[in-house]
């Protein structure tokens, strides 16, 4: 500062007697001197940066601006210092001073603005490269009005890169499904739409498919588009595949091991598991009868998938221990051809998680669900018969359990430890064993396991021997003489069942009468009325006369025979004695006369000279009996001719089971007569899987019914069909046809109809799987 005043003073006041011109020509060739330096100076600084070493950087960019903003800066300067010789220049030399000017003001904004936007970046932590690839939308966009919402989708999926499921689409790839040389393409392509289709009704679909894998690809719209998918797949996607793969027909080749296997292993696991979500999300039985069919068809491809096999599994035994009759075989159907695929890894968690469904639904026994315990005992019986020796080790394990009960029964003495003993599970397990044991009689394997079990079923018939649990007593008892016949085992069962006839209450007289007779079928304990009634002691009579002909039946061609049924004869005859009811003593003299029949017939046959064998030759005395049983003994022929009429009392019974059982409130289910539906042919006259109620698609839509109005109908019928029928509600039934007559009829799935006239898809040949 102080040398520019001084600069000031000394320019300010020229020396007396200078001229006015020299100082004139001295400040031109000033300024042009001046004006060479300024004139160079910038090719100077525009060489600076080539190189590296030298050329100052600033915010990553070379010195040259910062040159012409100090020249800027020497002209303003220039100004204050020297206003006459500013003047001068802007008259004479006008371009001196706005050389570069309008660039280097250019470059010092836009400096400003880089600088503004360095500092902004660098407070949000953004840097300049990431500003880059954000796309700025132009100015110029309409704004979407409310009109765009109800557009053609077809629109929407040509914008989306989404292609709209149509029928004439699912028809082209029918026909490619068909051809001989299958493309994995639209393999790929159907199984995308199964996808898409299924995330159309899901709730994790509802946001347009984003949590879905293949849902972007196509969009189903519609009851026939979502069902025509799934009928393209369910008849047409397995062949296809197999001619993918290139399978022969009498191949035993596993699918995985095929060379082609690879191109379709992906979407086929996203095509099973879809598959199997749609399967517990259907609760229609002609639905699931339809696609566990198709699943036993997939069955094979099940195999390298080693955890959703076990998802697929694990869903399974939950349709054949609560399904329908038709879909609790067919799912022990698909679980059976895919345990036995990869029996190796399977068996053992499918042994376990049948036996577990098994007893948590055999809990409580009732007309209406004895069928089904009947049906999962006798398959997983199946099951458990795959492998002996893995079976070996369940079978072991539950039958010990079975016996730490009754063991804290025996010894705690409670009514808690009783009733862990004295409840369906126990007794419906008992069977299982005595069934599996029986059925695998001729082999080594669990032969041990009948002397432990014949030990728990006498146990528990001990346990507690009154006569409020005699219906439990002739359970187990069937179950020995069951297992005694299968296995060829002496049980003895004989002094177990006359011993009831030695009971106080049950020779006691009755002081109630009852009406309709008792039936222990579905029954382990007796309430106090009823031990007061007639019934109770007209039931107990058959079931003693019916376990002893059962068993000496069996017996009767044994060598011992006449020996064995001394202590029985003798406690039949003790009972006529006291016994005062003619009924009783009818059916127990005709028994008894049998019985000793037998006797003197086994006697005869001992007496003959052929018989020269030792008793301690088993050879010798097996063959002996073989050939008895061929003549038939006088018990036997007897007991077949009871059995036939005994048989057809049973039947008659669980025909009016409802009216039998109706002072125990047991509910009532009313199934509705089948409809004689005409089946749905479509064009080419072949049956259609789900024909289709939607008005907007014609005759070639398909429905499924998984509408909210039809789950509302299903559950109105369930209600109108399980009533609990009182029995002083008679006349409320006469009347209640007339009112059904009376209100509109409900619509109805047309699936419903079809499925109840005619099987849709080709009954399954286990020959040819």
């Amino acid at each position: 500062m102080k040398v520019a005043s001084k600069k000031v003073k000394t320019l300010g006041k020229p020396k007396p007697g200078v001229s006015k011109k020299k100082p004139a020509k001295d400040a031109l060739k000033k300024a042009k001197a001046k004006k060479a330096e300024i004139s160079s100076e910038p090719k100077v600084i525009a060489k600076k940066p080539k190189t590296k070493a030298t050329a100052p950087v600033k915010n990553g960019k070379p010195a040259k601006k910062g040159a012409k903003k100090s020249h800027k800066e020497e002209l303003e300067g220039l100004k204050e210092i020297d206003p006459e010789f500013y003047d001068f220049l802007k008259k004479n030399d006008k371009k001196l001073l706005d050389f570069n000017l309008l660039d280097s003001d250019d470059e010092d904004e836009e400096e400003e603005e880089e600088g503004k936007a360095q500092k902004a970046a660098e407070e949000s932590g953004d840097d300049e490269d990431d500003e880059e690839k954000y796309h700025k939308p132009s100015e110029d966009l309409a704004v979407a009005s409310d009109e765009s919402d109800f557009e053609e989708e077809d629109d929407e999926a040509a914008t989306g890169g989404t292609q709209k499921i149509t029928l004439n689409l699912l028809h082209q790839w029918e026909q490619q499904l068909g051809q001989a040389n299958v493309s994995i393409d639209i393999v790929r392509k159907v199984i995308q739409a199964f996808n898409s289709a299924l995330a159309s009704i899901s709730a994790d679909g509802a946001d347009g498919g984003e949590n879905q894998p293949n849902a972007a690809a196509f969009k189903v719209v519609g009851a026939a588009a979502f069902n025509g998918v799934i009928q393209l797949c369910v008849i047409h996607l397995q062949p296809a595949i197999i001619r993918l793969l290139g399978v022969k027909p009498n191949s035993s080749l596993p699918l995985h091991k095929h060379k082609k296997w690879v191109k379709v292993r992906g979407c086929l696991r996203y095509y099973l598991t879809d598959l199997i979500r749609l399967v517990e999300q259907v609760s229609s039985p002609n639905i699931l009868g339809v696609l566990l069919k198709h699943l036993h068809q997939m069955a094979g491809m099940v195999v390298p998938f080693s955890a959703l096999g076990k998802t697929i599994l694990k869903r399974l035994v939950v349709l054949w221990a609560t399904g329908d009759e038709t879909v609790r075989v067919l799912a022990f159907l698909c679980i059976l051809k895919i345990t036995r695929k990869q029996q190796a890894t399977m068996l053992n968690h499918v042994l376990k998680a049948m036996y577990l469904a098994y007893v948590r639904n055999s809990k409580f026994v009732s007309p209406n669900s004895l069928p089904g315990i009947n049906f999962m005992r006798r398959s997983l019986v199946e099951m458990f018969a795959l492998d002996l020796n893995v079976t070996y080790q369940h079978a072991f394990l539950y039958i010990r359990q079975l016996a730490i009960h009754l063991r804290n029964a025996v010894i705690l003495k409670k009514k808690d430890s009783f009733q862990a003993v004295y409840n369906w599970q126990f007794i419906n397990s008992l069977r299982l064993w005595a069934d599996l044991l029986g059925a695998s009689a001729n082999k080594p394997q669990l032969q041990p396991l009948v002397y432990p079990l014949v030990t728990i079923a006498t146990g528990v018939i001990r346990l507690v021997p009154t006569a409020q649990y005699f219906p439990l007593r002739f359970h187990c008892l069937q179950t020995l003489i069951s297992l005694s016949k299968e296995t060829n085992t002496y049980v003895p069962v004989l002094p177990l069942i006359v011993e009831v006839l030695k009971s106080n209450t049950f020779n006691r007289k009755h002081s109630a009468v009852s009406m309709k007779p008792l039936q222990f079928t579905c029954i382990l304990r007796l309430n106090k009325g009823q031990l007061a009634e007639n019934g109770f002691r007209d039931e107990v009579i058959e079931q003693v006369c019916g376990l002893l002909l059962e068993y000496l039946a069996h017996e009767s061609a044994s060598l011992a025979f006449s020996d064995l049924v001394v202590p029985t004869v003798m406690a039949i005859k003790a009972y006529l004695k006291d016994c005062r009811n003619a009924n009783y003593t009818r059916k127990l003299k005709q028994l008894l006369e049998k019985i000793q029949e037998s006797g003197r017939f086994i006697e005869q046959q001992r007496g003959k000279s052929s018989v020269t064998f030792d008793i301690k030759d088993s050879q010798a005395v097996a063959a002996w009996e073989q050939q008895l049983r061929l003549k038939r003994t006088p018990l036997d022929i007897y007991y077949a001719s009871w059995l036939k009429t005994h048989e057809i009392k049973k039947r008659r019974q669980a025909a009016q089971t409802d009216e039998i059982n109706a002072d125990y409130d047991v509910p009532k289910l009313k199934k509705l007569p089948a409809k004689s539906g005409v089946p749905v042919r479509n064009e080419n006259g072949e049956i259609e899987l789900f024909p289709s109620d939607s008005e907007d698609e014609g005759d070639d839509g398909l429905h499924v019914g998984s509408d909210d109005d039809e789950e509302e109908e299903e559950v109105e019928q369930e209600e109108e069909e399980v009533e609990v029928e009182q029995p002083k509600a008679k006349k409320a039934k006469k009347e209640k046809p007339e009112k059904l007559k009376s209100q509109p009829a409900a619509v109805e799935d047309d699936y419903d109809e079809a499925g109840g006239a005619v099987d849709i898809v080709k009954d399954l040949d286990l020959n040819d799987w």
